[in-house]
């Protein structure tokens, strides 16, 4: 189902930098922005028994997407939803079991296990609960600010599939492609086509820029990373033209020049790499986005507003504000709104 996608957009600011527009301002959204440092989404979230009866209910997941629009004023929405959708819709349950995080009974261990996975089409029929909330996300939104689909990168949600659970090492996950570099690859090629298929529907459902996200990225060494991560990414960079397309591989400064000759528009940072090397390793085309340390919010008001304006003139041109990382629970409300709202005020 295609939704409609007439509605001119009130506030474009996110789109036309992502783009490599200039503007008399940088944009700013924020990681995990639609979560537990919003009373609204508290309150939403306690209606429901558990994260994935959340998750699955479209309407809510809506809800969730556009509090923080109407909370904070940021410049662009991003469905709420899960990495781990995709590998629940390829036939790996997983369970979300509280203050631990994602667990999954099975994991993939055998060539067996990689053959009972659905993939590609098959496994992008399986999620129509996200192209749901996407609908009705964007009507409720009537063109206010973009909305940012997303997905895990093929590496980071193989991790999860060979692992079972978070970790600090993935050392099964890394065994596995030491040990099993064909099986490797053969699951990652799997992955990319659901990704590749989940992506495009999303597309066609609403989401005006998609987003990977390769949270493990930092893990895994620069030919590893190059050869098991960089490569698949590619692939699903390759496959979508309709819409800008953001990479955040989060820790992987080394890999930076390799994601900036991939066909994507925005490439996420850390707060581990200074905007002016960077800007060195990408060269001029790729719009930046990121990257204050979350931790920074803990700070009084002054320095949060010192610090963003000191970031965005570090930057310069061709910057989405974000995060390093997602927002932490435990920040204050006011103190996200002084950085948002210092954000918004400046000009170049």
């Amino acid at each position: 189902m295609m939704t409609d996608t007439a509605v001119a957009l009130q506030n474009d600011l996110f789109l036309r930098v992502a783009k490599g527009e200039t503007s008399d301002r940088p944009p700013i959204w924020l990681m995990r922005q639609a979560g537990r440092v919003l009373p609204q989404y508290r309150a939403l979230r306690s209606k429901f028994p558990g994260f994935r009866e959340f998750l699955f209910e479209p309407a809510a997941a809506a809800e969730a997407t556009i509090q923080p629009i109407d909370e904070l004023g940021v410049d662009a929405a991003i469905i709420f939803s899960d990495i781990l959708v995709v590998p629940e819709a390829m036939g790996l349950h997983y369970d979300m079991v509280e203050k631990r995080g994602p667990l999954f009974p099975k994991t993939i261990q055998t060539a067996q296990d990689i053959a009972q996975l659905q993939s590609g089409e098959a496994a992008a029929d399986n999620m129509e609960y996200v192209y749901e909330a996407l609908r009705i996300t964007k009507r409720e939104l009537n063109g206010r600010v973009p909305l940012i689909g997303f997905a895990g990168a093929p590496w980071t949600i193989f991790a999860y599939m060979i692992e079972g659970q978070g970790s600090k090492t993935f050392s099964k996950a890394k065994q596995f492609l030491y040990r099993e570099p064909v099986l490797s690859h053969l699951l990652l090629e799997r992955i990319t086509d659901t990704t590749i298929a989940y992506l495009k529907r999303k597309i066609a459902n609403g989401a005006d820029l998609i987003q990977l996200f390769d949270s493990w990225a930092g893990i895994l060494s620069p030919e590893q990373y190059k050869t098991f991560a960089t490569h698949y990414i590619g692939k699903i960079c390759a496959a979508i033209s309709e819409v800008p397309i953001t990479v955040f591989s989060k820790g992987a400064w080394f890999a930076l020049e390799d994601i900036a000759a991939l066909n994507c528009q925005v490439i996420g940072l850390d707060w581990n790499i200074t905007p002016a090397e960077a800007r060195v390793r990408v060269g001029e085309t790729p719009v930046l986005q990121g990257n204050l340390d979350p931790c920074f919010l803990y700070a009084d008001h002054k320095t949060i507003r010192a610090g963003a304006v000191q970031m965005i003139e570090d930057f310069g041109q061709k910057h989405i504000v974000n995060l390093g990382h997602g927002l932490y629970p435990d920040i204050e409300l006011d103190s996200v709104r002084v950085f948002v709202d210092t954000v918004k005020a400046y000009r170049y």
